[in-house]
């Protein structure tokens, strides 16, 4: 469990990290905005469409039945997606490394 905090707290002190974080916050807060105003869904259903679509689970409990929100929603997904796979892939390296250096510390006492 502490690789998990420590891999977080290394995380967020590196400012690339944080700026890809805020990044992809902005996107699912900008895409939430927009899904609430066009749609007029509840924020916690906007956030969870957000997030559902970008990360392709896409349970199909909620979907744009607007016309402007599947306008929307194209481009959101042609945007959003990259951006979130890259946020997962870096978050999945840099736990990869923090492993890494925690094992060979390990490994060397």
């Amino acid at each position: 469990m502490y690789t998990f905090f420590e891999t977080i707290a290394s995380f967020l002190r590196d400012p690339a990290y944080r700026n890809l974080l805020f990044l992809t916050i902005f996107i699912i807060g900008f895409g939430s905005i927009v899904f609430h105003f066009l749609e007029g869904w509840k924020w916690l259903d906007c956030i969870y469409f957000c997030i559902i679509t970008l990360t392709t689970i896409g349970y199909g409990d909620f979907s744009p039945q607007t016309n402007a929100g599947k306008i929307f929603n194209i481009f959101y997904i042609l945007v959003g997606l990259g951006m979130i796979l890259n946020f997962i892939h870096t978050v999945y390296n840099h736990y990869e490394a923090v492993r890494q250096k925690r094992n060979e510390r390990n490994h060397n006492k």
